[in-house]
């Protein structure tokens, strides 16, 4: 059969041959909102959870923080701005008192072409000297405000923290560690300091093992020590109102949820549950998985995480992920240097370091696959894999292992949204 894969802005094709394909895994189809305008104004007005609807909360002469995602999330937020904007104008809030602050966590902050492709061309014209990214690593605008019970130091951005009311915004997908996305990871990692998100995300190690702790799950909240955490840490500060979308598979708006930060948060997890969990019966011998216009691997790596699910132990992933801006982070190469989970994860247990939690990740998953990259040989090499020259190329190779292990006829899944759609194996439920 011909097979088509997302790749970046392009669609590659080659053919799949002597496999039984069992399944395309996808985000579930969705529609989008009729109005999301009036949609979004029902949810200022109605909100989840114990808090006021927003024009109830802001006064006149307050100062507003408005948190939004950077560039590597698409939330389709620009879409709902105008409609809290319009809110805070009727209430008596200026222009000149509403800030925009963009919640990089550790990633680079946005080029000034992506800035108005977040907000909307028109907020961006409005608002372009009122909108600042956030920087980790800049002391001076950030505040200690105290530590979780775990002992994480909770450095947040001095914008944020002392606005007189802050409104959280995202958009809601499962994540491999943080459980979901969107809510409590506005804020952090969001918008607090790189020591802080490290002490965070070193949560997912056993306490005394050299392994992970098996209570940090994709798509689990209770229970999962990152995601209390985080929620912990983030109630050190104020967060007045959220506003968090879920997108269906055409990056529309699906759903929308508002008001409380866990509450509405988790409102917003039980639909994006529905849309980007896929149950499957069995796991396959191969996957064939793309992590589409991801722009480097640190963000791809949540698409090899998730065709890791859906493939039998042995098995291969050719794995699609153009990465054109690279590795995408400072350290991430002297963590993959360490070569071995067991060495990683006493290297992180003596300096809690953001990199490290994700190249804790690739080196047991890349090993199992083929890449079709914009990365170097050398880079891939370096992750654990092996560099494909394109899709046939990785489809053949990766159907050459599982013959020589005794796999005539591999059972297949493709996976054309991988970053978003979250295999569930029916017998781990």
């Amino acid at each position: 059969m011909q097979i088509h894969m997302p790749y970046g802005d392009e669609t590659l094709e080659a053919s799949l041959e002597d496999t039984h394909v069992l399944n395309t895994l996808d985000v579930a189809d969705a529609p989008a909102l009729p109005d999301v305008a009036d949609a979004m104004r029902s949810a200022l007005q109605t909100p989840i959870g114990p808090v006021a609807p927003l024009a109830d909360i802001v006064r006149p002469g307050e100062r507003v923080v408005i948190v939004v995602s950077d560039s590597f999330r698409t939330t389709r937020i620009e879409q709902v701005l105008p409609t809290i904007l319009q809110t805070l104008r009727q209430s008596g809030v200026r222009d000149k008192d509403i800030s925009f602050v963009f919640a990089t966590g550790s990633h680079r902050a946005p080029t000034e072409e992506e800035k108005p492709v977040i907000l909307g061309d028109a907020i961006y014209e409005r608002f372009k000297d009122q909108a600042f990214s956030h920087d980790p690593e800049d002391q001076a605008n950030l505040v200690h405000v105290g530590e979780t019970s775990r002992g994480t130091p909770v450095e947040i951005n001095r914008r944020v923290h002392e606005a007189d009311r802050v409104i959280a915004t995202g958009a809601v997908v499962l994540h491999y560690f943080g459980g979901f996305g969107g809510g409590r990871k506005s804020i952090v990692p969001g918008v607090v300091s790189k020591r802080t998100i490290a002490h965070n995300h070193a949560r997912n190690l056993h306490a005394t093992e050299d392994r992970l702790d098996p209570a940090v799950r994709i798509g689990v909240l209770d229970g999962n020590p990152v995601a209390e955490d985080m929620l912990e840490a983030a109630s050190l500060t104020h967060v007045d109102f959220m506003v968090n979308t879920v997108l269906n598979r055409n990056s529309q708006i699906a759903g929308l949820f508002a008001g409380h930060l866990d509450q509405a948060h988790r409102a917003a997890c039980e639909f994006a549950r529905t849309l980007f969990a896929v149950s499957i019966p069995e796991q396959a011998d191969l996957v064939v998985a793309s992590a589409g216009r991801a722009k480097n691997f640190i963000q791809s790596h949540k698409a090899l995480f998730n065709a890791f699910q859906a493939m039998k132990p042995g098995g291969r992933i050719v794995f699609l992920t153009r990465s054109p801006e690279g590795f995408g982070g400072n350290k991430f190469a002297q963590w993959l240097s360490l070569r071995t989970p067991e060495a990683i994860i006493r290297a992180l247990r003596e300096d809690a370091e953001i990199n490290g939690q994700t190249a804790l990740s690739t080196v047991e998953k890349a090993r199992s696959a083929l890449f079709v990259t914009a990365l170097s040989s050398d880079a891939v090499a370096l992750l654990g894999g092996r560099k494909a020259e394109g899709l046939q190329e990785a489809l053949n190779t990766a159907r050459a292992d599982l013959r020589a292990s005794g796999v005539a006829r591999p059972t297949c899944y493709l996976m054309p949204s991988a970053a978003y759609s979250v295999p569930v194996h029916e017998a781990t439920v």
